[in-house]
């Protein structure tokens, strides 16, 4: 296979790393309208996280693919700079996007987090106070019936 070859294939999968890194966008913006929903369900957040987890695997193995055609094909470019000029300024600029991409991608994930930390120990307070409540009702119940209650004792300590 020619370098040129080589170089479209780069060429397409920075492209296509940049159409997953754009669905992954669309999954945090889901996944921060869920995390802001007070009626959000475990199953909800759950395919949402696993709907990301796949496309990250798919960055994964572009990016080892891209890594591995680069190693092939590193010298030829550095020797041949002049002749593959405009692809690899094509290159460049993908990578440069990419990059950007990953970068705001990072701050979502960051802003995200946070939204989740707290929504998190908002369900772990509500959590407590249900068996705080359950607690008392449980106390009440048991006083109303008398279960706890003991009849007044005498003991007599003569021989």
């Amino acid at each position: 296979m020619s370098e040129e070859n080589y170089l479209n294939i780069l060429e397409q999968s920075l492209k296509k790393k940049l159409g997953v890194l754009n669905q992954i966008r669309v999954k945090n913006e889901q996944q921060r309208v869920l995390l802001s929903d007070p009626e959000l369900t475990p199953e909800d957040f759950e395919e949402n996280i696993n709907s990301k987890a796949a496309l990250v695997d798919e960055l994964n193995l572009l990016d080892e693919g891209f890594e591995e055609i680069y190693a092939r094909i590193r010298e030829q470019l550095d020797a041949g700079k002049e002749k593959y000029h405009e692809q690899i300024k094509r290159l460049q600029e993908l990578i440069r996007q990419v990059t950007a991409e990953g970068s705001s991608i990072q701050a979502e994930e960051q802003r995200n987090y946070k939204l989740a930390q707290s929504k998190f120990e908002s369900i772990k307070k509500q959590v407590r106070e249900v068996k705080a409540s359950h607690k008392a009702v449980s106390q009440y119940y048991r006083n109303m019936t008398k279960t706890n209650y003991i009849d007044a004792q005498f003991l007599d300590n003569k021989n």
